[in-house]
Protein backbone atom coordinates (compact mmCIF):
# COMPACT_ATOMS: atom_id res chain seq x y z
CA UNK A 1 0.00 0.00 0.00
CA UNK A 2 2.65 2.31 1.05
CA UNK A 3 5.01 1.48 -2.04
CA UNK A 4 2.01 2.01 -4.29
CA UNK A 5 1.27 5.79 -2.43
CA UNK A 6 5.33 6.34 -3.34
CA UNK A 7 4.64 5.62 -6.57
CA UNK A 8 2.04 7.54 -7.90
CA UNK A 9 3.25 10.85 -5.45
CA UNK A 10 6.79 10.22 -7.61
CA UNK A 11 4.71 9.96 -10.69
CA UNK A 12 2.72 13.32 -9.88
CA UNK A 13 5.77 14.82 -9.13
CA UNK A 14 7.58 14.22 -12.39
CA UNK A 15 4.39 14.74 -14.43
CA UNK A 16 4.05 18.41 -11.99
CA UNK A 17 8.01 19.28 -12.83
CA UNK A 18 7.27 18.05 -17.06
CA UNK A 19 3.95 20.67 -16.95
CA UNK A 20 6.30 23.55 -15.34
CA UNK A 21 9.26 22.72 -17.93
CA UNK A 22 6.85 22.72 -21.25
CA UNK A 23 4.93 26.15 -19.75
CA UNK A 24 8.88 27.54 -19.56
CA UNK A 25 9.33 26.26 -23.29
CA UNK A 26 5.99 27.57 -24.29
CA UNK A 27 7.11 30.85 -22.85
CA UNK A 28 10.04 31.52 -24.35
CA UNK A 29 9.40 30.31 -27.61
CA UNK A 30 6.60 32.77 -27.28
CA UNK A 31 8.67 35.23 -26.18
CA UNK A 32 11.32 34.74 -28.90
CA UNK A 33 8.45 34.71 -31.57
CA UNK A 34 6.84 37.96 -30.61
CA UNK A 35 10.36 39.21 -30.35
CA UNK A 36 10.83 38.68 -34.04
CA UNK A 37 7.09 39.70 -35.28
CA UNK A 38 7.92 43.56 -33.14
CA UNK A 39 11.39 43.74 -34.50
CA UNK A 40 10.71 43.05 -38.13
CA UNK A 41 6.93 44.41 -37.65
CA UNK A 42 5.75 41.18 -39.31
CA UNK A 43 2.03 41.59 -38.40
CA UNK A 44 -0.28 44.25 -38.10
CA UNK A 45 -3.93 45.36 -37.82
CA UNK A 46 -6.85 43.59 -39.78
CA UNK A 47 -3.87 40.77 -41.19
CA UNK A 48 -4.98 38.00 -42.94
CA UNK A 49 -2.16 35.79 -42.45
CA UNK A 50 -1.39 32.20 -44.23
CA UNK A 51 0.32 30.07 -42.05
CA UNK A 52 2.16 27.00 -44.78
CA UNK A 53 1.46 23.90 -43.48
CA UNK A 54 3.64 20.93 -44.03
CA UNK A 55 2.89 18.25 -41.38
CA UNK A 56 6.26 18.71 -40.28
CA UNK A 57 7.88 20.04 -36.58
CA UNK A 58 8.41 23.34 -37.43
CA UNK A 59 5.01 24.80 -39.43
CA UNK A 60 2.98 22.84 -36.39
CA UNK A 61 5.09 24.43 -33.29
CA UNK A 62 4.52 28.41 -36.09
CA UNK A 63 0.81 27.51 -36.10
CA UNK A 64 0.50 26.50 -32.66
CA UNK A 65 2.46 29.64 -31.23
CA UNK A 66 0.90 32.08 -33.74
CA UNK A 67 -2.40 31.03 -32.16
CA UNK A 68 -1.48 31.39 -28.64
CA UNK A 69 -0.14 35.37 -29.45
CA UNK A 70 -3.45 35.57 -31.41
CA UNK A 71 -5.83 35.07 -28.30
CA UNK A 72 -3.44 37.71 -26.39
CA UNK A 73 -2.65 39.94 -28.84
CA UNK A 74 -4.23 43.50 -28.90
CA UNK A 75 -3.86 43.55 -32.56
CA UNK A 76 -6.65 41.85 -34.24
CA UNK A 77 -5.29 39.60 -37.42
CA UNK A 78 -6.99 36.38 -38.89
CA UNK A 79 -5.16 33.29 -39.56
CA UNK A 80 -5.42 30.50 -42.21
CA UNK A 81 -3.59 27.19 -42.27
CA UNK A 82 -3.19 26.55 -45.77
CA UNK A 83 -1.17 22.33 -46.68
CA UNK A 84 -0.64 21.58 -50.34
CA UNK A 85 -1.34 17.99 -50.51
CA UNK A 86 1.48 17.14 -53.23
CA UNK A 87 0.26 13.48 -53.59
CA UNK A 88 3.09 12.20 -52.49
CA UNK A 89 2.88 7.96 -51.99
CA UNK A 90 1.60 7.64 -49.45
CA UNK A 91 0.52 10.63 -47.62
CA UNK A 92 -1.96 10.67 -44.67
CA UNK A 93 -4.49 13.07 -46.83
CA UNK A 94 -6.49 12.56 -43.77
CA UNK A 95 -3.93 14.13 -40.50
CA UNK A 96 -4.04 17.43 -41.09
CA UNK A 97 -7.54 18.08 -41.91
CA UNK A 98 -8.27 16.40 -38.80
CA UNK A 99 -5.87 17.88 -36.53
CA UNK A 100 -7.05 21.41 -37.78
CA UNK A 101 -10.53 20.68 -37.52
CA UNK A 102 -9.98 19.09 -34.20
CA UNK A 103 -8.75 22.88 -33.61
CA UNK A 104 -11.22 24.60 -34.98
CA UNK A 105 -9.24 26.72 -36.82
CA UNK A 106 -9.80 28.24 -40.53
CA UNK A 107 -7.76 26.00 -42.92
CA UNK A 108 -7.18 24.97 -46.81
CA UNK A 109 -6.19 21.96 -48.32
CA UNK A 110 -4.92 22.35 -51.90
CA UNK A 111 -4.29 19.87 -54.04
CA UNK A 112 -1.43 19.73 -56.84
CA UNK A 113 0.25 16.89 -58.02
CA UNK A 114 3.61 18.34 -57.67
CA UNK A 115 5.65 14.90 -56.75
CA UNK A 116 4.91 13.29 -60.20
CA UNK A 117 6.13 16.86 -62.37
CA UNK A 118 9.55 16.76 -60.29
CA UNK A 119 10.09 12.88 -60.21
CA UNK A 120 9.34 13.07 -64.37
CA UNK A 121 11.59 16.08 -64.79
CA UNK A 122 14.34 15.43 -62.10
CA UNK A 123 17.18 12.64 -62.75
CA UNK A 124 17.53 9.74 -60.32
CA UNK A 125 19.94 10.62 -57.57
CA UNK A 126 20.13 14.64 -58.54
CA UNK A 127 18.38 17.29 -55.61
CA UNK A 128 14.89 17.62 -56.37
CA UNK A 129 14.33 20.64 -53.66
CA UNK A 130 14.90 23.66 -56.39
CA UNK A 131 12.26 22.33 -58.97
CA UNK A 132 9.68 21.16 -55.89
CA UNK A 133 9.97 24.54 -53.86
CA UNK A 134 9.50 26.44 -56.92
CA UNK A 135 6.13 24.38 -57.68
CA UNK A 136 5.28 24.48 -54.12
CA UNK A 137 5.83 28.41 -53.56
CA UNK A 138 3.94 28.58 -56.84
CA UNK A 139 1.41 27.17 -56.00
CA UNK A 140 0.90 28.64 -52.40
CA UNK A 141 1.49 32.30 -53.79
CA UNK A 142 -1.15 31.82 -56.30
CA UNK A 143 -3.67 30.91 -53.60
CA UNK A 144 -2.70 33.36 -51.22
CA UNK A 145 -3.47 35.97 -53.93
CA UNK A 146 -6.76 34.37 -54.69
CA UNK A 147 -8.51 34.69 -51.25
CA UNK A 148 -7.14 37.88 -49.79
CA UNK A 149 -4.03 36.54 -47.73
CA UNK A 150 -1.61 40.07 -46.23
CA UNK A 151 1.37 37.83 -44.94
CA UNK A 152 2.65 34.37 -45.54
CA UNK A 153 3.84 32.71 -43.20
CA UNK A 154 6.49 30.00 -43.03
CA UNK A 155 8.23 27.61 -40.63
CA UNK A 156 12.00 28.20 -41.24
CA UNK A 157 13.71 28.73 -37.74
CA UNK A 158 17.10 30.55 -36.87
CA UNK A 159 18.92 27.21 -38.03
CA UNK A 160 17.69 27.03 -40.80
CA UNK A 161 18.66 30.50 -41.62
CA UNK A 162 21.97 30.00 -40.64
CA UNK A 163 22.15 27.08 -43.09
CA UNK A 164 21.27 29.18 -45.88
CA UNK A 165 24.00 31.62 -45.25
CA UNK A 166 26.45 28.99 -45.59
CA UNK A 167 24.99 26.66 -48.51
CA UNK A 168 24.99 30.31 -50.31
CA UNK A 169 28.60 30.87 -49.35
CA UNK A 170 29.95 27.90 -50.40
CA UNK A 171 27.77 26.83 -53.47
CA UNK A 172 26.21 30.34 -54.52
CA UNK A 173 29.29 32.60 -54.02
CA UNK A 174 26.91 34.81 -52.12
CA UNK A 175 26.41 36.65 -48.78
CA UNK A 176 23.36 35.81 -48.36
CA UNK A 177 20.33 34.04 -46.00
CA UNK A 178 16.96 33.54 -45.47
CA UNK A 179 15.51 36.96 -43.98
CA UNK A 180 12.93 37.17 -41.14
CA UNK A 181 10.55 39.20 -43.75
CA UNK A 182 10.92 39.66 -47.58
CA UNK A 183 9.18 41.05 -50.40
CA UNK A 184 8.23 38.20 -53.48
CA UNK A 185 10.19 39.03 -55.90
CA UNK A 186 6.85 39.37 -58.14
CA UNK A 187 6.55 42.01 -55.59
CA UNK A 188 2.98 40.75 -54.39
CA UNK A 189 3.50 38.68 -51.14
CA UNK A 190 5.05 39.68 -48.22
CA UNK A 191 7.09 36.63 -46.62
CA UNK A 192 7.03 36.38 -42.74
CA UNK A 193 9.20 33.82 -40.51
CA UNK A 194 8.20 34.36 -37.15
CA UNK A 195 10.36 31.64 -36.17
CA UNK A 196 13.93 33.32 -36.97
CA UNK A 197 15.22 33.60 -33.62
CA UNK A 198 14.20 30.21 -32.62
CA UNK A 199 16.87 27.04 -32.25
CA UNK A 200 15.87 24.00 -33.84
CA UNK A 201 16.63 22.05 -30.39
CA UNK A 202 14.05 24.15 -28.56
CA UNK A 203 11.81 22.99 -31.76
CA UNK A 204 12.37 19.76 -31.26
CA UNK A 205 11.52 20.06 -27.53
CA UNK A 206 8.25 21.79 -28.06
CA UNK A 207 7.14 19.12 -30.76
CA UNK A 208 7.34 16.23 -28.84
CA UNK A 209 5.45 17.94 -25.91
CA UNK A 210 2.90 18.64 -27.87
CA UNK A 211 2.73 15.27 -29.72
CA UNK A 212 1.96 16.86 -32.98
CA UNK A 213 0.86 14.42 -35.63
CA UNK A 214 4.17 14.63 -37.77
CA UNK A 215 3.85 13.67 -41.31
CA UNK A 216 7.66 12.79 -42.75
CA UNK A 217 8.47 13.95 -46.41
CA UNK A 218 9.08 11.27 -48.76
CA UNK A 219 10.38 12.98 -51.57
CA UNK A 220 13.38 15.23 -50.29
CA UNK A 221 13.07 13.41 -47.04
CA UNK A 222 14.86 10.42 -48.73
CA UNK A 223 17.68 12.33 -50.05
CA UNK A 224 20.28 12.07 -47.54
CA UNK A 225 23.70 13.70 -49.52
CA UNK A 226 21.64 16.81 -49.86
CA UNK A 227 24.56 19.68 -49.00
CA UNK A 228 22.08 21.21 -46.46
CA UNK A 229 22.40 17.70 -44.70
CA UNK A 230 26.28 18.83 -45.24
CA UNK A 231 26.32 22.08 -43.76
CA UNK A 232 23.90 20.91 -40.69
CA UNK A 233 26.07 18.32 -39.81
CA UNK A 234 28.58 21.26 -39.93
CA UNK A 235 27.29 23.36 -37.61
CA UNK A 236 26.00 20.67 -35.10
CA UNK A 237 29.78 20.00 -34.79
CA UNK A 238 30.68 23.18 -34.46
CA UNK A 239 28.32 23.72 -31.65
CA UNK A 240 29.50 20.70 -29.68
CA UNK A 241 32.99 22.29 -29.92
CA UNK A 242 31.87 25.63 -29.48
CA UNK A 243 28.27 26.08 -27.77
CA UNK A 244 26.61 29.29 -28.79
CA UNK A 245 28.46 29.31 -31.93
CA UNK A 246 25.26 29.24 -34.35
CA UNK A 247 23.66 31.80 -32.27
CA UNK A 248 26.93 34.26 -32.66
CA UNK A 249 26.65 33.48 -36.16
CA UNK A 250 23.05 34.23 -36.43
CA UNK A 251 23.33 37.72 -34.01
CA UNK A 252 26.38 38.58 -37.33
CA UNK A 253 23.48 38.51 -39.43
CA UNK A 254 21.68 41.15 -37.39
CA UNK A 255 24.99 43.74 -37.61
CA UNK A 256 26.30 44.05 -40.55
CA UNK A 257 29.39 46.46 -41.35
CA UNK A 258 29.34 46.95 -45.25
CA UNK A 259 32.29 49.25 -45.43
CA UNK A 260 34.15 45.78 -43.51
CA UNK A 261 33.05 43.73 -46.39
CA UNK A 262 33.61 43.91 -50.48
CA UNK A 263 30.63 44.89 -52.06
CA UNK A 264 31.14 47.82 -53.96
CA UNK A 265 27.10 48.00 -55.28
CA UNK A 266 26.69 48.30 -50.88
CA UNK A 267 29.36 50.48 -50.24
CA UNK A 268 30.79 53.63 -52.01
CA UNK A 269 34.40 52.49 -51.26
CA UNK A 270 35.29 55.21 -54.40
CA UNK A 271 33.85 58.41 -52.04
CA UNK A 272 35.88 57.46 -49.33
CA UNK A 273 38.90 59.69 -51.15
CA UNK A 274 36.06 62.41 -51.19
CA UNK A 275 35.18 62.20 -48.18
CA UNK A 276 38.75 62.16 -46.72
CA UNK A 277 39.24 65.57 -48.23
CA UNK A 278 35.81 66.81 -46.71
CA UNK A 279 36.29 65.79 -43.08
CA UNK A 280 40.64 67.29 -43.20
CA UNK A 281 39.27 70.65 -45.03
CA UNK A 282 36.45 70.51 -41.93
CA UNK A 283 39.34 69.97 -39.79
CA UNK A 284 41.22 73.20 -41.53
CA UNK A 285 37.91 75.41 -41.13
CA UNK A 286 37.68 74.63 -37.18
CA UNK A 287 41.56 75.18 -36.58
CA UNK A 288 41.28 78.60 -38.04
CA UNK A 289 38.22 79.56 -36.20
CA UNK A 290 39.73 78.44 -33.02
CA UNK A 291 43.10 80.56 -33.71
CA UNK A 292 40.39 83.63 -34.44
CA UNK A 293 38.94 82.81 -31.06
CA UNK A 294 41.65 82.88 -29.59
Amino acid sequence: MLGSLAVSTMTASIATADTQNFRRLQARLRGLVGKAIDDYRMIGEGDRIMVCLSGGKDSYTLLDLLLSLQRSSPVHFEIVAVNLDQKQPGFPAHVLPEYLAALKVDYHIIEQDTYSVVRRVIPAGKTQCGLCSRLRRGALYRWAGENGITKIALGHHRDDIVETLFLNMFHGGKLKAMPPKLLSDNGRHIVIRPLAYVPEREIVRYARARQFPLIPCTLCGSQPNLQRVAVARMLAEWEQASPGRIETIFSALTSVAPSQLADTALFDFAGLEARRLATASALSDAEVEAEIDG
